[in-house]
């Protein structure tokens, strides 16, 4: 289907791009890129299938955007999953599955017997992430604007490097379940657990404002009282502000206000409540109904903040398709919101 037949009226075709669009990485202004991994997964695992799920089921969105109704006009194009770090993951999952195994029977992770394993995974997460890093960056040179899409929560690291050297100064919005400020967390250096202690280490992020958080440990704690950057709207504070009479908007309003002028959103699909993500690899009860997460973004976009790339991460497919509908859906109005002029 080309550019003048596309119908956002009629049936989506599949054509190897999200949402069946017609439009290919160069007249694209917005470029999806897909990241099949989830080596480190420290639970429930599947989130290198999540790329596909939601490519699957982006086909069969309505188009209509009731904030921005010709929004299907902004040209995203796909880059093809690339089948080679899929082979890649799968077999570094399973030696980190076996590290896992071995930490949970009562191994140490300074252990000399599984060192080389560990450092097998620690290589080819680094190789991921700086082919990530220079996807990122060659897209950006070409004037896109990328949209991340997940794979774990470890793989957006290369993009915020890139975006990196093209502002002097960003803020992250992340909407997630967990702080994801643990230190190379079982061994492993990229983490899932850890993006946000190893995005901190990148100089051009200022702030980093996280919503929805409900499952931390002590050390994430503290590592947010010690860091003036790190600004936490953890979910139960959140609940307890809606009991008590504060509604959604103003609450969203102090979120807002803590952010710069350009934005970054990290979006893991775990900040929703399962009842949206049943799959995903670690669920925790409680989080952000779908429409308060919209409205958040919708708010963040009316107030003047520039959306400069993003990710959806930690999507993974079950026994239907609920979580890809969910997802397609989260990154259709993640573009739309990153298009709005």
């Amino acid at each position: 289907m080309n550019q003048a037949n596309f119908n956002p009226n009629d049936i989506a075709v599949p054509n190897g791009s999200f949402f069946g669009f017609p439009y290919g990485v160069e007249e694209a202004s917005i470029v999806f890129l897909p990241v099949p991994w989830d080596v480190t997964t420290s639970y429930g695992e599947g989130a290198a299938n999540g790329p596909q799920a939601i490519l699957d089921a982006s086909v069969q969105l309505d188009f209509y955007d009731f904030d921005i109704p010709q929004a299907w006009q902004t040209r995203c194009g796909t880059i093809p999953i690339n089948s080679d770090i899929q082979e890649q993951n799968y077999a570094m999952r399973a030696i980190a599955k076996g590290i896992i195994e071995y930490l949970a029977t009562g191994g140490n992770v300074d252990d000399e017997a599984i060192a080389p394993q560990l450092a097998t995974v620690n290589r080819a997460s680094w190789v991921l992430n700086q082919w990530v890093y220079t996807q990122g960056r060659e897209l950006l040179d070409r004037g896109k604007l990328v949209g991340l899409v997940g794979g774990d929560h470890s793989v957006p690291l290369g993009l915020m490097q890139a975006l990196a050297e093209r502002h002097e100064d960003y803020g992250i919005l992340q909407i997630d379940a967990h702080a994801d400020l643990r230190e190379a967390y079982e061994g492993f250096t990229y983490s899932h657990a850890s993006i946000m202690y190893n995005a901190m280490k990148i100089l051009q992020i200022s702030r980093l404002v996280q919503v929805g958080i409900r499952d931390v440990c002590e050390a994430e704690m503290a590592m947010v009282r010690g860091d003036r950057r790190i600004v936490m709207f953890d979910d139960w504070q959140l609940k307890a502000n809606a009991y008590e009479g504060i509604t959604w908007a103003a609450q969203c309003q102090e979120i807002i206000s803590n952010l710069p002028d350009k934005v970054y959103i990290s979006f893991d699909i775990d900040g929703l409540n399962p009842s949206y993500c049943p799959y995903t690899g670690t669920p925790v009860p409680g989080g952000l109904e779908f429409n308060e997460a919209i409205y958040l973004l919708r708010s963040l976009v009316q107030s003047g903040k520039k959306i400069i790339g993003f990710d959806l991460c930690e999507v993974a497919p079950g026994g239907d398709e609920w979580d890809g509908n969910i997802g397609a859906r989260v990154l259709y109005k993640l573009a739309c919101y990153m298009g709005w002029k």
